[in-house]
C-alpha cells in the first residue's frame, strides 16, 4: 500500500526500519487525516506467511465503535474484496454483530457499498489488494488489459495507483 500512496502523493518514503521512515509514514496520515488499521485486531495461523487465507481465530477489532468515537469519517477503503479473510468479508462479519447491512451502490470493481450508522451514511471502497498475490486478478481485469495494450510498460502498480488515486484525492 505505501508504494501507491508514495506514487499517488509524492512521498519519497524511505523504505526501511527506521524510526524516520516510520515518522514519515505518520506525518503524511496526519496531514492528510487519514487513519489506517488492520480489522483484524489478533489471528492464529498454522503457517507463517501473508495469506489472508491463513488466519484462523480472528479477533476483529470494533470499527463500528471507531466510527461512533471519529463521527467526521465517511468512507472506508478496503484493501481487498469479500473474498474469504479479505477486509470486505471481515467488515460484513462485523456489520452482522451490530444488526447492520453493505448495500450495493456500484458492483464494478473497485466495489463501493454504503451503510447507515444512526444518522450517517458512510461509504465502504473494495479496492483491489496491493498485495503480488493479487496481480493475477489485476491483469485478469479487462480495464487492465485494454491500457496494458495501449501502453506496454503499464504495470499492475501503475493500475492500482490508477485505482486508489481517485479515492485519496
Amino acid at each position: 500500500m505505501w508504494k501507491i500512496l508514495d506514487e499517488i502523493f509524492n512521498l519519497n518514503l524511505k523504505y526501511e526500519n527506521t524510526q524516520e521512515a516510520i515518522l514519515q509514514r505518520k506525518t503524511f496520515l496526519e496531514t492528510e487525516n487519514i487513519g489506517i488499521c488492520d480489522i483484524v485486531e489478533s489471528a492464529e495461523r498454522e503457517k507463517i506467511d501473508a495469506s489472508d487465507l491463513g488466519m484462523q481465530n480472528t479477533v476483529l477489532r470494533d470499527l463500528i465503535g471507531y466510527l461512533k468515537q471519529y463521527p467526521n469519517v465517511d468512507t472506508l477503503l478496503f484493501t481487498g474484496g469479500n473474498s474469504k479473510n479479505g477486509p470486505e468479508y471481515f467488515f460484513r462479519k462485523h456489520l452482522k454483530d451490530h444488526n447492520l447491512k453493505l448495500e450495493l451502490v456500484n458492483n464494478d470493481i473497485p466495489r463501493i457499498h454504503q451503510f447507515r450508522l444512526n444518522e450517517r451514511i458512510i461509504r465502504t471502497v473494495s479496492l483491489t489488494a496491493p498485495s503480488g498475490s493479487a496481480n493475477r486478478a489485476v491483469g485478469s481485469m479487462p480495464l487492465y488489459q485494454q491500457l496494458k495494450s495501449k501502453n506496454p510498460e503499464f504495470t499492475t502498480l501503475d493500475f492500482r495507483v490508477m485505482q486508489y488515486s481517485s479515492f485519496f484525492k
